[in-house]
């Protein structure tokens, strides 16, 4: 990505092809090749690991771990770690192991040998409930999920010609604000292009200011919830639900 080209943003391609474009929006997720026209930075390790695995067809193959996640999800904390199984549609379920853990925790492991991932994940829940521990258990393959976050308050100076919306942004923990930002900042800059005064610069350094003020509130509040979410008193993370939504 090249700003101030002659004739907008010159952009290199891996193949050798070469582009000159009026407006690059960076939306390409928490490695954005895009944010290096913008912004030096780059997201840091949080500490927490996620490994995850799914269940297919719950409902039949699984019905005692379809009625212990119900229609949503169900959530089990401990101290420094936590599982949790989400149904998604057509009889599918995620399952997320979540640890504090060095980032090279796994260097003696094979991550694609899913006996021996399975292996480590029980010893490292050993002595959780039976029907808790069969969500890892039954699960096949596991994919590693090492969570990074970009600073709160990432923000950077304005270049003409390229701007960011979504992880690109503002990486944060995934607690259900990321991809909705995403996809609001989307449809508001695309809106203010369309509608605007004109001027397409004009419309981006607007687009940035409220991508900034509100991406900070909630990188903020899913830094906190993260911390309590996976942290060494497990009653932390049930308070922080009874905050959210109040029984």
């Amino acid at each position: 990505m090249v700003p101030g080209a002659r004739d907008g943003v010159l952009v290199r391609f891996e193949d050798g092809r070469e582009e000159t474009f009026d407006l690059v929006i960076g939306a390409d997720g928490a490695w954005s090749r895009t944010r290096t026209a913008v912004s030096p930075v780059t997201p840091r390790y949080t500490g927490v690991t996620f490994v995850e695995t799914s269940l297919d067809d719950v409902e039949t193959r699984h019905p005692d771990l379809a009625r212990l996640v119900g229609d949503g999800s169900v959530a089990v904390y401990g101290a420094n770690r936590a599982l949790v199984a989400q149904r998604n549609s057509g009889g599918h379920v995620k399952v997320y192991a979540q640890f504090h853990a060095p980032l090279d925790w796994h260097t003696d492991l094979d991550l694609a040998d899913g006996a021996a991932v399975r292996a480590r994940l029980l010893a490292l829940f050993d002595g959780w409930a039976a029907p808790v521990l069969d969500f890892v258990r039954r699960g096949t393959v596991f994919t590693h999920r090492p969570l990074y976050v970009l600073p709160v308050s990432h923000t950077w100076t304005h270049v003409p010609g390229v701007t960011l919306l979504g992880d690109a942004a503002h990486l944060m923990p995934p607690l259900g604000a990321g991809a909705n930002l995403a996809m609001l900042e989307g449809a508001e800059l695309a809106e203010s292009l369309a509608t605007g005064s004109g001027d397409p610069d004009e419309a981006v350094r607007d687009h940035e200011e409220r991508v900034w003020a509100r991406a900070g509130r909630w990188a903020e509040l899913t830094a906190a919830g993260l911390e309590r979410l996976v942290s060494p008193d497990p009653t932390q993370a049930l308070a922080l639900f009874e905050e959210v939504q109040p029984s």
